[in-house]
């Protein structure tokens, strides 16, 4: 199993563990080199002379929650990519380019975000974390360190789009649905490292919503679901998207089954929540310390058919 460090940039939305804790805390002291590259091609060659040893730093808001799950053995060397200048939104007709640096804090307040309901589930994943997170975290971090608990790549991954990712042969873009291969593991190659994301803009039609289930506003979510659905002038449903996370598998993911049954129809009450029986074909639910497997089978179906209904009730406001 490859390291989060492996995943080339880390800076995930929701880490809680402290030295406090008494299971794990580390700082740069620790850290036998800190290297602060100037450009993606210092970055590149740090990455193929250290190897499995280094672990890109973009906001660090989750370093000392892999230290205290111990997914930091064999890294002591830190890259710090915050002067290669990621730190850049730009909005066009196609949609959203967003530098792997932008904080969560700037991302939310994107025009867009705010207002088109078919960006609605990423506003609503941005309303739960905490300032502190909000004014560190990355959106390129976020992606990049393949954590299922979190919230913004379960809604990135309803609305769709692509990573980018910079390597010794030049950038190439990865499916955000391809980008995840299992826990805390991405399909970066060795010298790759994410530089932005690329977002379609909704077509129009589009709303999207996402929920979270979580021991509170702040935690890591116990199930998280968003979902982004496009209507006809009849109601009828010409394509959907449903995304699950919170540790329903190993990794965030799209439900199929859902979204089969959802399109070409007319979004009832009734399937609705046969969309949210139907997530039960795509999930296979771990177990944790705060819930049970069959807790979270159990809630991805009820929180699917509630973002549903959020989305739904969405539209119907925006029109």
């Amino acid at each position: 199993m490859r390291e989060p460090g492996d995943q080339r940039v880390l800076s995930c939305n929701k880490g809680h563990h402290s030295a406090a804790d008494g299971r794990g805390f580390v700082s740069l002291a620790t850290f036998e080199n800190y290297f602060l590259p100037g450009n993606g091609r210092e970055v590149v060659a740090l990455l193929q002379e250290y190897g499995e040893r280094a672990l890109i730093l973009a906001g660090g808001s989750f370093v000392h929650g892999l230290a205290a799950r111990d997914l930091l053995s064999g890294v002591d060397v830190f890259i710090d990519i915050q002067k290669l200048g990621l730190a850049n939104i730009v909005t066009d007709p196609d949609g959203l380019q967003v530098g792997a640096m932008t904080r969560f804090t700037d991302f939310e307040k994107v025009p867009e975000i705010q207002n088109d309901p078919g960006w609605g589930a990423v506003k609503d994943a941005l309303s739960y974390p905490p300032a502190q997170i909000m004014n560190a975290a990355t959106v390129g971090g976020s992606i990049a360190a393949v954590c299922p608990y979190f919230d913004l790549p379960t809604a990135l991954l309803a609305v769709g789009g692509k990573v980018k990712v910079e390597s010794n042969t030049g950038s190439r873009e990865i499916n955000l649905k391809d980008f995840s291969t299992s826990l805390f593991e991405s399909s970066l190659g060795v010298d790759e490292f994410v530089t932005g994301l690329v977002l379609p803009q909704p077509v129009s039609g589009s709303v999207s919503a996402f929920i979270k289930l979580a021991t509170n506003a702040n935690d890591l979510a116990i199930v998280n679901v968003a979902v982004q659905i496009n209507l006809d002038r009849s109601g009828v449903c010409r394509s959907a998207s449903v995304a699950l996370g919170g540790g329903v598998n190993e990794i965030t993911l799209r439900s199929a089954a859902a979204e089969k049954l959802l399109e070409g129809q007319k979004l009832t009450d009734e399937l609705m929540k046969a969309a949210g029986t139907a997530v039960q074909v795509d999930i296979s639910p771990m177990a944790d310390h705060r819930a049970s497997a069959e807790y979270r089978s159990a809630m991805a179906s009820v929180l699917t058919e509630r973002a549903l209904q959020r989305a739904i009730a969405r539209l119907t406001r925006s029109s």
